[in-house]
């Protein structure tokens, strides 16, 4: 019988040593593209027993052509860019790596909230500037006094919450799947939606994307926000309809965002949010550490063996 044949759809990792060893002691062989259409990844994946997936986009039409695959693994934690239902419906089972660059995600949503509410880059702009001023020129909340939220209770805001516990003050969440019973046992209150925007002095987005969940923040939702509130995004980019957010950042309806995350990357050159002085903003950065990666890299090799093998799945998003 021919080896099982892997296919890396696409990659940006310095090299692919953790993937060749762990498939290659499976008996498999590891065939690398860079494929960026579906168009592309369906001339690839001819014969291909699994995938492993970056940002190509693996949609129907790619899935209906998969004639062995038994597995798609998704390198990281959101899995938008592969259709579900048609791997379910195909038989195909589709996982992600949620365990991997949980603190670096958090470290990253909490530098940005402390940054901000600390109005660190403006006082450095204003410092640069020339100018010396012992004050802020807004009002600046204590941590100590301020109310950090989650939108999402899974490991990074649960991880973030750990975090900002020293720092004092409140903290609730938001999580239909999440009783609080379990929010309580870590010192986090449960609110309903509308509390979650209005009470929130911080909210940080933990949430995946669907349908549902799309423009989770949007123009209504902001006008719910105190005007010194902060919204942080390092979960997915469609969460927030950003031009909605850049209008509020400019009209002084809420006072800053920090975002990591995008609708559309790269963020446009002519984006509102490029000239939104209360907005810190950085490249899909967040989930990077010198050793997140080949955590990633190592993780989501083991699931596609696992899948080869017939063995119970670790983080399978399409049962």
């Amino acid at each position: 019988m021919p080896k099982p044949r892997v296919l890396i759809t696409d990659h940006g990792f310095p090299n692919l040593r953790h993937e060749e060893s762990i498939v290659a002691a499976a008996g498999a062989d590891l065939v690398v593209a860079q494929c960026k259409t579906p168009e592309e990844v369906i001339a690839a994946a001819k014969g291909a027993d699994a995938l492993l997936v970056q940002w190509a986009p693996v949609n129907a039409a790619v899935i209906a052509t998969l004639t062995r695959c038994k597995i798609i693994v998704r390198y990281g934690i959101g899995y938008d860019n592969v259709d579900l239902a048609a791997a379910k419906a195909k038989g195909i089972a589709v996982c992600n790596v949620p365990d991997y660059g949980v603190r670096e995600v958090a470290e990253h949503a909490v530098a940005l909230a402390l940054a901000l509410a600390r109005q660190l880059p403006q006082i450095d702009r204003r410092l640069r500037s020339g100018t010396w001023k012992i004050t802020p020129d807004r009002p600046m909340l204590a941590l100590g006094e301020s109310t950090f939220a989650t939108a999402g209770f899974g490991r990074i805001a649960r991880t973030a919450h750990e975090m900002m516990a020293g720092f004092g003050g409140k903290r609730i969440a938001y999580d239909p799947y999440v009783t609080a019973e379990a929010m309580a046992a870590v010192g986090v209150e449960k609110v309903e939606l509308g509390d979650l925007f209005a009470r929130a002095d911080i909210l940080s987005l933990h949430l995946p994307l669907s349908a549902e969940t799309k423009h989770f923040v949007n123009g209504g939702r902001l006008a719910l926000m105190k005007k010194t509130a902060i919204i942080v995004n390092t979960a997915r980019g469609p969460l927030v309809d950003t031009v909605a957010l850049a209008g509020a950042l400019k009209a002084g309806t809420i006072a800053g965002a920090g975002l990591d995350v995008y609708e559309k990357e790269p963020l446009e050159k002519d984006h509102p949010l490029i000239t939104c002085a209360t907005a810190l903003i950085t490249s899909h950065v967040a989930w990077y550490s010198e050793s997140s990666i080949p955590c990633l890299q190592k993780l989501a090799a083991e699931e596609v063996v696992r899948g080869l093998k017939g063995e119970p799945l670790k983080n399978q998003v399409n049962k």
